[in-house]
């Protein structure tokens, strides 16, 4: 697989981002490669209203700042245009809870009358909605991670992935690159179902790999690691897999970095470990952990770097996956509102979105396979230090799932 060293990436990214102020942004009104011209060159229609659901306040506002931006910066780059007619995109807040979330869904669907819904930060929320959507037959296009319990629907789409697949994507190389046996520690779930860290487990025991005791749980959104840390240490474990994400993240890898672990152990977790803004607050406490995610800045394509170069313009930032997730979601959106018949509605929307095929996005080409969920590749990441820069570089491409 070819990928840019992160030098030469990220002084890539700058020019890129540079000539992006001069140089006029390749809209979707562009003739596309074989001279014919895409949907926003095609007679328009009547607006369309768009729902997303983001946490606005409370915990999951990072989460739902990165979606929201990267959403909007597809709006921005196609002249506030999905399929060639304009958006009017109505925002809501999906709060803390499962209850908050569908409520919000509830409103978009029945004062709103949406054409479409997007966003979901909450796992669980995702679950609460299902009867919601279905039942409404409103096309949702989540962006971010979903429970693999979330099948048989047929409104509901996810342009990021299954919440098992981080950890069965690096199981394997976790197995060969242990050391000896391998200590798992996570946050007990709210809806007491496991599944990630099992997923795990099955593919981490099934490459031969040895597990030291049970999974160590903490409290949800507890921030006090130093007891399970001591387990950890004294169980003579040479490794660890933690599945974290947010502030507990945060919290859990400084207090592992402050436990002063031998320099030896190794640490691999699902990418929201070290994701997005959780490593800016992290700092060099998160350097040499390796995650599994699917996406990476460094990923060499032409796509990934027109969207590292307008991210950094609008948001002076380099975007997370979940940003990445809610752009594809805008993609998503744009073409299958324009390939849908001329009687746009929730129903043929949702047909259009079935027939898509390939969507070209920053990670690489993906499509949706019968689970309405990404067939995409997968990557190996180990946070590193370069210069003032600490990031997620791309190590090795681990597996296709989906």
């Amino acid at each position: 697989m070819s990928h840019l060293n992160r030098r030469q990436a990220l002084r890539l990214f700058a020019a890129a981002g540079a000539a992006g102020l001069s140089a006029p942004i390749l809209s979707a009104c562009s003739p596309s490669s074989d001279g014919t011209q895409s949907n926003s060159a095609l007679p328009g229609g009547p607006p369309v209203k768009i729902g997303m659901i983001v946490p606005l306040t409370g915990m999951y506002k990072d989460f739902g700042n990165d979606m929201d931006n990267g959403f909007n910066l597809y709006l921005q780059l196609h002249e506030n245009k999905l399929g060639n007619r304009d958006v009017q995109l109505i925002k809501v807040d999906e709060g803390d809870t499962a209850e908050a979330g569908k409520a919000a869904a509830e409103k978009l669907i029945k004062e709103s009358n949406v054409l479409a819904l997007t966003g979901v930060v909450n796992p669980l929320t995702m679950l609460a909605l299902r009867d919601t959507i279905e039942t409404a037959q409103k096309p949702l296009i989540g962006s971010n991670a979903s429970p693999a319990a979330l099948q048989g629907v047929k409104y509901i789409w996810r342009t990021s992935f299954v919440a098992t697949e981080p950890g069965q994507a690096i199981a394997e190389w976790a197995a060969a690159n242990s050391g000896g046996s391998l200590a798992i520690v996570g946050a007990d779930n709210p809806g007491g179902d496991d599944e990630e860290i099992r997923a795990f487990s099955e593919k981490f025991r099934g490459a031969g790999g040895t597990v030291n005791g049970s999974p160590r749980m903490t409290p949800f959104g507890g921030k006090d690691f130093g007891q399970v840390l001591g387990q950890v240490r004294n169980s003579g474990a040479t490794s660890m897999f933690a599945f974290y994400s947010g502030t507990s993240a945060i919290e859990f890898v400084k207090q592992f970095k402050a436990a002063r672990f031998p320099s030896s152990f190794k640490v691999f977790a699902p990418g929201s470990l070290t994701e997005g803004y959780v490593l800016k607050q992290q700092g060099d406490a998160a350097q040499d952990i390796y995650t599994a995610m699917n996406y990476s800045p460094d990923l060499d394509n032409a796509t990934n770097r027109r969207f590292i170069a307008d991210y950094q313009k609008a948001f002076g930032t380099i975007p997370s996956t979940y940003a990445m997730a809610s752009y594809d979601a805008a993609a998503v959106l744009d073409k299958a509102i324009g390939d849908a018949t001329r009687n746009l509605d929730s129903f043929t929307l949702n047909a259009a979105i079935g027939r898509l095929g390939q969507i070209d996005s920053p990670r690489g080409g993906w499509q949706f396979s019968q689970s309405r969920t990404p067939l995409q590749r997968w990557y190996l990441r180990r946070v590193r230090a370069d210069g003032a820069i600490l990031s997620n570089v791309l190590t090795a491409e681990l597996k296709t799932l989906g």
